[in-house]
């Protein structure tokens, strides 16, 4: 019994001293992950900024020489409090906005929204074409499907998140895995 009691001490004494390493090797790999994780753009659909999920985000293919884009995403705000998207940025635009597309009298009619776009509380914001959407002008070189394009959206208080918007192609209606499919309690902005 005695022997066994040794036995037993050994063994724990090899297992903490082995523990302490994992659990250090552990730290080392939790960090490293995070450090990865938090300095490298979030893909599309899995951007989180704050009570904020910002999914589908995609634009389309444009032709050689064109000086403008749209970028579509949908932005459900999951918190109690209203936010805001109150621009944006993207290194293939010399500068991008937020924009809403109406019809007045039977004219579809594009402004940019100088103040942003309020995200209430527990609703669903989609960005899509002929309703919300971000205009990306003075295009630095033309978008090709396949590509991913890094946008930065900044939020009033969500602040800013990274992610890359899917490039579909140029007569896209929707994002890839769900053109043509709508699960969603959301409106588009558009107004009639």
């Amino acid at each position: 019994m005695a022997e066994k009691n040794r036995q037993l001490r050994i063994i724990a004494i090899l297992l903490d001293s082995k523990g302490t390493n994992m659990a250090a090797i552990l730290r080392t790999f939790v960090c490293a992950f995070l450090v990865l994780a938090l300095s490298t753009p979030l893909r599309a659909g899995d951007a989180k900024a704050g009570d904020l999920v910002v999914t589908q985000a995609w634009s389309r293919a444009t032709p050689g020489g064109a000086k403008i884009a749209g970028g579509y995403l949908t932005i459900e705000n999951k918190g109690t409090a209203t936010d805001r998207l109150i621009g944006a940025v993207a290194d293939v635009a010399g500068k991008v906005e937020v924009h809403e597309m109406s019809m007045n009298n039977g004219v579809m009619t594009m402004r940019a929204l100088d103040k942003g776009l309020a995200i209430e509380p527990g609703k669903t914001v989609k960005f899509a074409p002929g309703g919300y959407h971000l205009m990306l002008m003075d295009l630095k070189s033309p978008l090709k499907q396949g590509d991913k394009l890094p946008v930065t959206l900044e939020f009033e208080k969500a602040g800013k998140v990274k992610l890359a918007f899917d490039v579909q192609g140029v007569g896209a209606k929707g994002p890839a895995a769900s053109e043509g499919h709508s699960g969603h309690d959301s409106h588009s902005g558009a107004k009639k």
